[in-house]
């Protein structure tokens, strides 16, 4: 027979049992939706890592109070709760001692707890601007770029100036049909001038980047006090050559600001670039594995599902195989077309799982408003598990149907 023959015959005979054939279809489906949708939502994740886990800049190391990836609500959010800040004197003496060690030095801390709101001809922003306290170097350390006006620069940070650099989302919300430059706000209490607005960065799994406000660090300090909060210092090597070598002059200069003797072991983060790529990445490891466990026992109950229907199926057609046989098809005619059938079945809802997949996967990045993709690896991957699940699984059924005898297949009620 033509293989032709053998796929119009095995699609007939799915054809008429639609409601069988679906049933059967269904398990394959889920199996491959809960692994494909999983896989896309991971790699669109991925792929905006560059813009949004890599939130510091290019070549930069920092030092911090928390590693990036403690868990909020764990005891290893006690243990680190209990280290001391890094206050601004201690940040001040890092400074000191690396100058002429490093192109940029950033010295930052958030206002996480202010909850702020900028008020401006009575217009309102959201009441949960981020506001940061920082120098001049907060664009570079964090991958900002200046729109227009200008930078804090060191007089702001010396004199305590009541001066902003705003986002884009601010401009957007006060100042829709004016220059915010030399404007005066209102936030939190007190009054700042606005000297300078960023350029647009886009959001970052679902949170903007652009409703940020920065001003000199003094100013926070003195405005919204400087007990219970730390800072975090950035630091940016004058090449990549120099990074190792400014690394460990930075961590022994943070040893000393800290006031650490030698025998003591770091009380401070030390992140940079790739530790938050490699903290992710251990994240969306245990996710795939978790994945992959679920769908392989979905894949294995589903394979198992197709077997037993094939089954019923060589069972219900005993006398059409024995006609069939009776008139010249061959045991390897028979074997093929049952083996088409299961690979037919699993095959369909293998593609049906992989467009809801991928569906599933882009509206979950697209909720998190990072870019959409085609898993096209794992789609291919899926579409050969799905093969090799119908010819596994569905081989038993047919090689029982290919060795009956056609006498006694023909004698069969």
């Amino acid at each position: 027979m033509l293989f032709r023959e053998i796929i119009l015959m095995a699609w007939s005979s799915l054809g008429a049992n639609k409601l069988r054939s679906a049933l059967t279809m269904l398990g394959i489906t889920i199996g491959v939706f809960s692994v494909i949708s999983v896989m896309t939502a991971i790699g669109a994740l991925q792929n905006s890592i560059e813009s949004g886990i890599s939130f510091l800049g290019s070549n930069i190391f920092q030092f911090a109070k928390y590693p990036v990836n403690v868990d909020a609500g764990g005891e290893a959010k006690k243990k680190f709760q209990n280290r001391r800040n890094i206050t601004y004197r201690q940040a001040l003496r890092y400074y000191e001692l690396m100058q002429g060690n490093a192109q940029e030095i950033c010295l930052k801390t958030f206002g996480r707890d202010l909850k702020s709101q900028a008020v401006y001809n009575g217009v309102k922003t959201t009441p949960s601007l981020t506001v940061v306290g920082t120098n001049g170097s907060f664009l570079t350390a964090n991958a900002y770029t200046l729109g227009y006006g200008r930078n804090l620069n060191d007089e702001d940070v010396e004199l305590a100036r009541s001066v902003l650099v705003v986002g884009k989302m601010i401009e957007k919300r006060l100042f829709p049909h004016e220059t915010p430059i030399g404007k005066v706000i209102r936030m939190s209490g007190h009054t700042f001038t606005i000297v300078g607005v960023l350029a647009e960065k886009g959001t970052s799994f679902g949170q903007s980047q652009d409703d940020i406000c920065i001003m000199p660090i003094t100013r926070f300090f003195e405005d919204y006090g400087e007990a219970n909060r730390t800072v975090n210092i950035a630091t940016q090597p004058f090449s990549t050559e120099l990074y190792n070598r400014t690394l460990d002059k930075g961590i022994s200069a943070m040893r000393i600001a800290r006031g650490l003797r030698a025998n003591q072991e770091n009380d401070f983060e030390i992140y940079t670039n790739d530790s938050l790529k490699s903290a992710f990445t251990s994240v969306a490891g245990v996710v795939r594995i978790g994945a992959f466990v679920i769908s392989f026992i979905a894949l294995v109950a589903a394979g198992i599902g197709i077997m037993n229907i094939m089954l019923v199926s060589v069972t219900e057609r005993t006398k059409e195989i024995g006609v069939r046989k009776s008139v010249g098809a061959r045991s390897y005619d028979i074997l093929q077309q049952f083996l088409t059938e299961a690979v037919f079945i699993s095959e369909a809802g293998g593609i049906l799982g992989i467009i809801l997949g991928v569906i599933g996967g882009d509206l979950l990045a697209l909720w998190l408003k990072v870019d959409l993709i085609f898993p096209y690896g794992w789609a291919v991957a899926g579409l050969v598990v799905c093969s090799a699940i119908g010819i596994g699984f569905g081989f038993y059924p047919a090689y029982r149907a290919a060795v009956l005898d056609p006498i006694e297949a023909l004698r069969y009620e």
